[in-house]
């Protein structure tokens, strides 16, 4: 299995930066914005390695959807196999990419079925050294949140890093199957401005934009996919909207069947920001409806 990469090679020594998108096949604003970062950079202003992956799972890519066939999430298979299924193969190869950088941005959004408040997270890992570089990288990046989340939770992307000591931070931007301009500027002066952080380049540093920063050490913090679930499947109506606040109890939205006969109130079971809604109405029982993030 091979992943299709560029790298960029500075004309003096720095780190290596490593930069990916398209863990998920239906996410598009990492792709453009990372091609864009391809022809953006200058070698000759560049000190270090900058290694771009605009599709990392391109078998989910051509489908369309958030999986490749095997239906196996890349995000929750790392570090794979190497004579595995399609996607544990890629999880190894993305794995080694993972383990051969100083440094690692993973760009997501919420695909076609989510909606994410414009964030960057971290896991807050135990080496208090590297729980601080990546505290910068995620205020560098500049977007609205900066989440600290449990650093245990395995199969990912961040997970590879954490074990191979390599600090590293994602981001998210809205979704809903869109490739929202916005968010690809936000992603490539994300990117950019973190490689000033570390130096990789000479760049005035803009005024922060963030607004919110919440570390969140309890255990499955950051677990998108356990949160506020789906009564049943059928067809869900939001009463909520992203960004705004809900009080735990407070109704995030009606789950009906499809005659609308069965209508089920789903009550948040957390109190503050919502920061991913989901804009698919078809829902199957289980899949989130909302993730809050606590003030805690």
């Amino acid at each position: 299995m091979k992943i299709l990469s560029r790298q960029i090679m500075g004309a003096t020594d720095g780190p290596h930066l490593l930069v990916t998108g398209g863990v998920h096949g239906d996410e598009f604003e990492p792709m453009a914005a990372i091609r864009r970062l391809m022809r953006e950079v200058d070698r000759a202003q560049l000190r270090g390695r900058l290694t771009l992956v605009p599709v990392a799972n391109e078998a989910a890519f051509l489908r369309g959807t958030r999986t490749a066939a095997d239906e196996l999430d890349l995000a929750r298979t790392c570090p794979g196999k190497p004579d595995g299924s399609i996607t544990e193969q890629t999880a190894y190869a993305l794995s080694e990419i993972i383990r051969a950088a100083d440094y690692y941005i993973d760009l997501h959004t919420g695909g076609t079925i989510m909606s994410v408040l414009p964030l960057t997270g971290y896991k807050l890992v135990p080496d208090e050294a590297i729980r601080e570089k990546q505290r910068r990288m995620a205020h560098a990046f500049n977007l609205p949140v900066v989440w600290g989340t449990d650093y245990r939770l395995d199969g990912r992307t961040l997970s590879v890093a954490r074990d191979a000591g390599v600090p590293a931070i994602y981001a998210e931007y809205l979704g809903s199957g869109l490739c929202d301009p916005a968010g690809i500027e936000a992603y490539v002066e994300g990117c950019l401005n973190v490689m000033a952080e570390l130096d990789m380049l000479d760049r005035e540093r803009p005024a922060s934009r963030v607004e919110h920063t919440v570390n969140d050490f309890r255990e499955s913090a950051g677990h998108m996919q356990i949160r506020n679930p789906a009564p049943i499947t059928g067809f869900f109506e939001p009463s909520v909207r992203l960004g705004g606040n809900v009080n735990a109890g407070e109704p995030l939205g009606i789950v009906t069947d499809p005659l609308g006969d069965n209508a089920i109130t789903v009550p948040s079971q957390e109190s503050g920001m919502v920061i991913v809604l989901r804009t698919f109405s078809r829902v199957y029982a289980g899949d989130t409806l909302a993730v809050i993030l606590e003030d805690v």
